[in-house]
């Protein structure tokens, strides 16, 4: 099982699941109920809560009378329900399953998660993903206990939300004319136009299927940069001439001006990601935002009007700003770690990417924080250094890699320690063009990162791997592309989308550069701003 429950007590025997008998579902179980009835022949199973175990912990006992699973809450019982899935014979997982009733093991299964955070990023920004391969991907996330999908729906490359009001950000935002094939140093571009957007009712879908999942969606829009494609749409939101929608990799030096009317148009779409996503946290991202462009007049009168030290100190002013919108709200900051340079808001949770440091600064100066170093838990990262794999990018990142990542930081005390509240894998598509690219990616280290969040401190990877084995047998069940063990296929690789494979002790130094803002005395606006 993957990932590994903390007590499994074996038994002889097992029962036969035969289908005939409803589940028996205690009140408020409906939806579990319903959701494993459409999945496996649900005879001579019962769903319980129970008090005593902790939420989304659960307790499942098979017999030969038959499997009942208690849970400390709906989510506890649905865990429970995909653990006894895996229990099945892969088979069972196929759409369409022939054969006898299938026979579930007798065993006693006792679990809870270590973290309450267990998440993967998906970018459909740039690269966008129908609704339908969005619905599966929460599966496959649900498939592994994963609770969180952080959604990137904006960047430089695309706009994917439909915003009453404001037709341009999916009329023009929503498309660039052609993509880059491979890494940006390569200057690669294949003539053909992308794009697509989300209505209002397909982000309605998506949240609340992910909900019957237990899957808390947290839709992110970048901002105040990574906003090239808006500023497309609509000019009067940077600064100099317009622009057309990003074509190309990286960092765009085009971000946001500090108008009041940009920043009300940063409101008007934020009350509107509210509306769509029940979320406590809402994603602005915050990241990469050169302040080239803030030397114009509106933001030299900004700085001079908030009493600021100069144009660096405009971003944590403008973090604050929409801190204090999501608040009247009720809702909470949910940002990158560059956010922390000059103050993050308070309540502010932190994804953590640019190594260690960043996690440990967040949870000392009391901020929750989500741990995702870029080293070892970002999926666009190249598996190994065989030339046949796909856009070989960024440092080497192996199953091995991303099964020893530890999210909690050396060095917190206890009381710090409790400020990490999980990980999360994250899945940038600048070079996953299609869904099967997004699976080869993806599986089976998303497995691994489910077991870094959901088991034990200390973990086996021989065991790890022994597991595994069988566990990609239910991946081919349920028609998932992952990448071999054995090394890409001849058709996995992209001849003519080259990559950029990086070495790790120059990414790490490059890292300890880039975070040199946290290091950096606080750029902190004027009291009262």
């Amino acid at each position: 099982m993957i990932p590994l429950p903390v007590s499994v007590t074996r038994r002889t025997g097992g029962f036969a699941l035969s289908g005939t008998d409803p589940i028996a579902a205690e009140p408020g179980l409906e939806g579990v109920a319903a959701w494993l009835r459409g999945l496996i022949p649900a005879g001579g199973i019962g769903l319980r809560l129970g008090a005593d175990l902790p939420p989304e912990g659960y307790v499942l006992d098979v017999s030969a009378r038959g499997a009942e699973i208690r849970g400390g809450s709906p989510a506890g019982v649905f865990y429970g329900a995909q653990t006894l899935r895996q229990l099945l014979p892969a088979a069972t997982l196929r759409p369409h399953r022939g054969g006898g009733p299938p026979l579930v093991p007798a065993v006693r299964i006792e679990d809870a998660p270590r973290f309450a955070w267990r998440g993967v990023l998906l970018d459909v920004a740039r690269h966008f993903m129908p609704v339908a391969g969005v619905l599966r991907f929460i599966d496959l996330a649900a498939f592994h206990k994963l609770n969180v999908l952080h959604l990137h729906l904006t960047d430089d490359q695309g706009w994917r939300v439909e915003v009453p009001g404001l037709p341009r950000l999916t009329s023009v935002g929503a498309w660039r004319a052609e993509s880059m094939l491979g890494s940006r140093i390569h200057g690669r571009y294949d003539a053909r136009p992308h794009g697509g957007f989300y209505t209002a009712d397909d982000l309605r879908e998506i949240v609340a299927y992910a909900a019957e999942r237990h899957v808390t969606v947290v839709p992110e829009i970048d901002m105040p940069g990574h906003m090239q494609a808006a500023i497309a749409a609509y000019p009067e939101l940077g600064s100099g001439a317009a622009r057309e929608v990003r074509t190309s990799w990286g960092i765009s030096k085009h971000v946001l001006n500090v108008r009041e009317e940009t920043l009300d148009f940063c409101r008007e779409v934020l009350d509107h990601v509210c509306a769509i996503f029940p979320s406590e946290l809402i994603g602005i991202g915050g990241d990469e935002c050169p302040a080239d462009e803030w030397n114009d007049p509106a933001a030299r009168e900004r700085i001079a009007a908030e009493g600021l030290a100069g144009p660096a100190g405009l971003q944590a002013w403008f973090t604050a700003r929409m801190a204090e919108h999501l608040a009247s709200r009720g809702r909470r900051v949910f940002g990158w770690d560059e956010i922390l340079a000059g103050g993050a808001p308070a309540g502010a949770t932190i994804a953590a990417w640019r190594g260690t440091e960043p996690a440990v600064l967040a949870a000392r100066s009391g901020h929750d924080v989500v741990s995702c170093p870029d080293n070892s838990a970002y999926l666009d990262y190249r598996q190994s250094d065989d030339p046949g794999e796909p856009t070989p990018v960024g440092t080497l990142l192996t199953l091995a890699d991303v099964y020893a990542f530890e999210p909690v930081p050396a060095g917190l005390t206890d009381r710090e320690a409790e400020r990490i509240i999980g990980a999360q894998a994250n899945v940038w598509t600048e070079h996953m063009e299609s869904q099967r690219r997004v699976d080869y990616q993806t599986y089976p280290r998303l497995c691994a990162l489910a077991e870094v969040a959901w088991g034990p401190r200390r973990r086996d990877l021989a065991d790890f791997e022994a597991r595994l084995g069988p566990h990609l047998g239910r991946l081919d069940a349920l028609g998932v592309g992952y990448r071999p063990p054995s090394g890409p296929r001849p058709g996995d690789a992209r001849p003519g989308a080259p990559g950029h494979p990086r070495d790790l002790a120059d990414r790490l130094a490059e890292v300890h550069e880039m975070t040199a803002d946290l290091r950096a005395p606080r750029l902190t606006p004027k009291a009262g701003a």
